[in-house]
């Protein structure tokens, strides 16, 4: 199995809150960002950052702050466009098509008024 991170949008959240396994085979056109780099990313600013994201741990009732790691992360619109200008920092510094793809995404949701979803490792 690869060594992943990835991030996609949800269709419609009240899915999410019925489910209780944890797997969300439903959740489609995802992106995919290389394990690898995203500890890179975590060795510089971006992890102090990025850990006062405002999330949710696995379902809407468990708020949480930073992506999980290990497991499924949330992202709520109100966190949207904190999420873009921390990911838009890193990507003037690494000038990486795996975070042109993510801001992308992002800003798909911020379209949208969708929440996100991040499948860690």
């Amino acid at each position: 199995m690869p060594y992943v991170h990835e991030f996609g949008i949800i269709a419609d959240i009240e899915e999410i809150e019925a489910e209780d396994n944890g797997y969300y085979p439903k959740i489609g056109d995802c992106i995919t960002i290389d394990g690898d780099f995203i500890d890179d990313l975590c060795n510089t600013d971006f992890d102090e950052k990025i850990e006062k994201l405002q999330t949710f741990a696995n379902s809407p009732d468990r708020p949480y702050n930073d992506l999980c790691y290990y497991g499924i992360t949330l992202i709520p619109p109100s966190s949207h466009a904190y999420f873009l200008k921390i990911v838009s920092e890193a990507n003037d510094k690494y000038k990486s098509e795996e975070l042109e793809q993510l801001m992308v995404k992002i800003e798909e949701a911020i379209k949208m008024d969708k929440w996100m979803i991040h499948f860690g490792v």
